[in-house]
């Protein structure tokens, strides 16, 4: 056996209580272990970190060789699949978003659905057989209604969004988020394909989303990268704490249809 895959079988036999997936301005936690994971796929950076008593993984999603991977060539499969081989089952994943409906700059949504304007990304691990995973709940109505127990346990008001993804990198036109807002509420570049990949590996997906910016047109000012990234590092606190709450919080069963995504679906 040659020793990536010692490494791999020796991170499997530890017990992980959820993996998250982090966007810009969360590439690191405390207490961390760095390691590679090994998939069919690629290999991904990964670390562990210590949540009171539970083993969490990190992925940074943007995390590359030559330094910022952006959002259309982030290898989302090997992501998703290098969190099932090592046989975790709940995914938190952290997205930046603009919002469309004038939520507050800082504020946190939690998507309920989706509408994928993504185009040339590899969406699917069953890429020579039909399967029709269901995506009724994309995202895990149990991790969702989680995550807002607690936000509203700290006086954070959250609200239930679509998410509607953009391929990017680029920033969206005043004319495409118009049509957009008339089905979705916020618009990023990194929830898709990532949670169709999850529903397919029949895990428990949720997100976080913090708003950190005004999409194009909704104000006169034009948004920026480096608006999103002031808003992203004045928040990390918040986002880090809401992680560790998750962790001493998850529940041991999963109590939803998650796991049965494929389920029927296999012609």
């Amino acid at each position: 056996m040659d020793i990536s895959k010692q490494h791999d079988e020796c991170i499997a036999n530890m017990h992980i209580s959820f993996a998250v997936i982090g966007g810009v301005g969360f590439s690191r936690l405390a207490n961390q272990s760095q390691m590679t994971l090994h998939t069919e796929y690629g290999a991904v950076v990964a670390f562990i970190s210590k949540m009171g008593d539970n083993n969490v993984l990190f992925i940074p999603r943007h995390a590359g060789d030559s330094g910022h991977v952006p959002p259309h060539k982030i290898n989302y499969r090997a992501i998703i699949m290098a969190i099932k081989q090592l046989g975790i089952t709940r995914v938190i994943s952290i997205n930046s978003v603009g919002t469309m409906q004038g939520h507050p700059i800082g504020s946190i949504a939690i998507p309920c659905d989706f509408v994928d304007f993504t185009h040339g990304r590899p969406s699917t691990f069953f890429e020579n057989e039909t399967v029709h995973a269901d995506m009724s709940d994309p995202y895990c109505p149990q991790l969702c209604s989680l995550i807002r127990s607690i936000l509203n346990e700290k006086g954070i008001q959250t609200d239930d969004v679509v998410y509607a993804c953009t391929e990017g990198p680029r920033f969206e036109t005043k004319a495409e988020i118009r049509m957009l807002s008339n089905f979705a509420d916020v618009v990023g570049m990194t929830g898709v394909p990532e949670v169709i990949l999850a529903k397919e590996m029949q895990l428990c997906y949720a997100s976080v989303c913090l708003i950190t910016n005004m999409a194009a047109g909704i104000e006169s000012s034009r948004p920026t990268a480096t608006e999103v990234l002031d808003v992203l590092t004045s928040r990390k606190d918040l986002i880090f704490e809401l992680l560790h709450s998750i962790a001493s919080r998850m529940p041991i069963e999963r109590e939803c249809q998650c796991n049965y995504a494929i389920d029927d679906g296999i012609l």
